[in-house]
């Protein structure tokens, strides 16, 4: 009987101590929503990831045309990640909007490169985020933060684009070299261009 006693303790110690482990634990979902540009949308998503025991890691949002985009990343024990996975398709047929979603692990950076700051002004012209993109692709230098932006010029009204990256530099790579010829890659596209490392 004490045995048993003893056994019935411990299994009760396990349970805590597993529930406890799974409280600690985090599991990481992202989230990609589309919709039209509506009152307090993004208050009703984020009492939906927050009701459903999720946290809020990282997270974007901009409106393009009429059309609100929101990119985020939440974390949460299993449970809550089922959850918010169950509760998808609600949202999207409440709120008309395109949910997709996937589990997903936390990003860990890597040592082998270095952060670097790219901003590109130019006048508005088709390709030239496919011509910056392929500058680095060439290169194996990853794309890891993508700004852009289209407006007038105030003076001139001409029409002009801003592009803002966040590149992966591996270590290897000599910077001095790769900026001479992204600064020379600029100047044969008549663009002004920046290479600073992020602080």
């Amino acid at each position: 009987m004490i045995v048993d006693i003893k056994k019935a303790q411990l299994s009760a110690d396990n349970q805590q101590g597993f529930d406890k482990l799974r409280l600690i634990m985090k599991n990481f979902f992202v989230i990609s929503v589309l919709g039209p540009t509506q009152p307090a949308l993004m208050d009703k998503i984020f009492k939906a990831i927050h009701e459903c025991g999720c946290n809020v890691e990282d997270g974007r949002m901009s409106r393009l045309g009429s059309e609100l985009a929101l990119f985020v990343m939440v974390s949460g024990p299993w449970d809550a990640i089922s959850r918010i996975e169950d509760l998808i398709p609600k949202l999207e047929k409440k709120l008309n909007i395109s949910i997709q979603s996937r589990r997903t692990k936390p990003h860990s950076s890597e040592s082998s490169t270095m952060p670097y700051a790219v901003e590109v002004v130019s006048v508005n012209r088709a390709g030239l985020v496919y011509d910056i993109a392929d500058f680095f692709s060439r290169r194996d230098i990853g794309i890891e933060d993508m700004f852009s932006d289209s407006y007038v010029a105030s003076h001139t009204g001409t029409a002009m684009f801003l592009l803002q990256l966040t590149i992966s530099i591996p270590t290897e790579i000599s910077i001095a070299t790769l900026r001479g010829e992204f600064m020379e890659f600029c100047d044969q596209l008549n663009i002004d261009s920046i290479m600073e490392p992020v602080k």
